[in-house]
């Protein structure tokens, strides 16, 4: 009889040890490693279905010129929003992980995407957490077609994948990865080891069988998803799921994808029917009252594949405090104070004694340079009590020397800008359009103080 292999992994960190130790290598952690079956140690011969990709004889040698080079063949999920983030749709054979924080609508946007979908395709839906009285109630409440989605309530993957060998489903949901378990782990559910192994199965058996899976995922205290990281590293498409400052809203944002476009963003509404697609995110961030303020103005910045108009305000404030401070919400915490030197060096202003605030409206987290001219132009306006025109808009990167560098798709930000009546833009000289955009005085700087000129 083989002898079957074990190994040891940190539950922390998901590392491998050949054999038990009170440390971890990796991460310097106590007390975490587990021990985990890896199965026969005898070669495979084809026999175990799920042991490999291809069976003894299956696997052929191909230079690159053959492989064949024919579109992945995709289909709807019939959401706009949530094809936009994968890409353009669902592939056959995918695994797909949305993660996000309890109660952000992860089972509920996958409840109406499979109910939709079991009207066209064989779809299954797989929860562990919740019983099937449970989901057939939220299903009822959302006024959603019940009669062809099949269901099942188990939370064993090898009973879930003999299953879906009777069902043939196009479409399967597992809800959630953290309370599937397999035999041959000796750990809870829940644990790196059973996490890990779990998805590499059901990943495994999404790609021999052609079935695109989705997989619910929990995440930690501090926003990451749940288990080891190997887990998004055996996954296609890793997808977030998160509450806006509005809890109305939430954001769907791909933070792994082999199929499409990294950082793409899906915007929803929660709504008493469940979540509503928001096709003009636009529209949300720049619901501003009827009285411009000073320290406000309206940037263009890129997600994904699409721009955003969304506002940003600046608050300076002359400071009681011996260190003045320096908040920043959706913003780079050191790329303030980079800039605010950048202002003081190039553009004469000295703000050591204010304490400066900013925020972007709407609890959006900007992460691209192209919002620097537009924050130093909000904090101007908050230090000198400008009032900025309502109809200006305003995007660039700023780098150290004052200089006002250009940034990518700045034709696309102008064009969206201009479709919702904005009339003057400050934006840099590299980003200036080659034919004049009707409607719209285009200001293009090259310096800060071009730019500080302009206002």
């Amino acid at each position: 009889m083989a002898k079957s292999k074990s190994a040891y992994v940190c539950n922390d960190c998901g590392a491998d040890h050949p054999r038990w130790q009170g440390q971890c290598n990796a991460c310097g952690a106590w007390n975490t490693l587990t021990e985990v079956r890896l199965g026969s140690s005898k070669p495979s011969r084809g026999g175990d279905r799920y042991t490999g990709y291809a069976g003894a004889g299956g696997s052929q040698v191909q230079t690159l010129a053959e492989i064949d080079l024919t579109e992945v063949p995709r289909f709807s999920s019939g959401y706009g929003e949530l094809d936009r983030v994968l890409g353009g749709g669902i592939v056959p054979g995918a695994a797909i992980l949305i993660g996000g924080n309890p109660g952000a609508g992860k089972s509920t946007l996958l409840l109406q995407v499979m109910c939709q979908l079991s009207q066209q395709m064989n779809a299954l839906y797989v929860t562990g957490e919740e019983s099937l009285q449970q989901v057939a109630m939220r299903a009822k409440r959302l006024a959603l077609p019940t009669d062809k989605l099949k269901m099942l309530s188990e939370t064993s993957v090898e009973q879930i994948c003999l299953v879906a060998e009777k069902e043939k489903p196009s479409i399967m949901v597992i809800d959630s990865i953290q309370v599937m378990h397999m035999a041959d782990i000796q750990s809870a559910p829940g644990s790196v080891a059973q996490v890990r192994e779990s998805a590499a199965y059901l990943t495994r058996f999404a790609k021999q069988n052609n079935v695109a899976i989705l997989m619910v995922g929990h995440v930690t205290k501090d926003g990451t998803l749940a288990g080891p990281k190997v887990l998004e590293h055996c996954i296609d498409c890793s997808i977030l799921l998160d509450s806006m400052g509005d809890s109305r809203f939430r954001t769907m944002r791909s933070h792994k994808n082999r199929f499409g476009a990294v950082n793409e963003l899906g915007v929803f509404a929660m709504t008493g029917e469940g979540l509503k697609e928001v096709a003009n995110p636009s529209a949300i961030f720049l619901s501003r009252g009827e009285q411009q303020s000073p320290g406000s103005v309206v940037m263009v910045v890129w997600e994904g594949t699409r721009p955003l108009l969304v506002e940003l305000q600046a608050l300076v404030d002359h400071s009681q405090l011996a260190n003045p401070r320096r908040v920043a919400v959706g913003l780079e915490q050191n790329r303030l104070a980079m800039l605010l030197a950048v202002l003081h060096r190039h553009g004469g202003m000295l703000m050591s004694d204010q304490d400066v605030f900013a925020n972007v409206v709407g609890g959006v987290k900007v992460g691209e340079t192209g919002a620097d001219l537009a924050l130093l132009l909000a904090m101007v306006s908050s230090f000198r009590d400008l009032t900025l025109s309502r109809e200006l808009v305003v995007f660039g990167e700023v780098g150290l020397s004052g200089e006002i560098r250009p940034v990518a798709n700045g034709q696309e930000r102008l064009s969206e800008a201009a479709k919702h009546g904005f009339r003057r833009a400050i934006v840099p000289k590299g980003n200036a359009p080659r034919s004049p955009i009707e409607g719209m005085e285009v200001v293009a700087v090259t310096k800060l103080s071009e730019a500080l000129d302009a206002l």
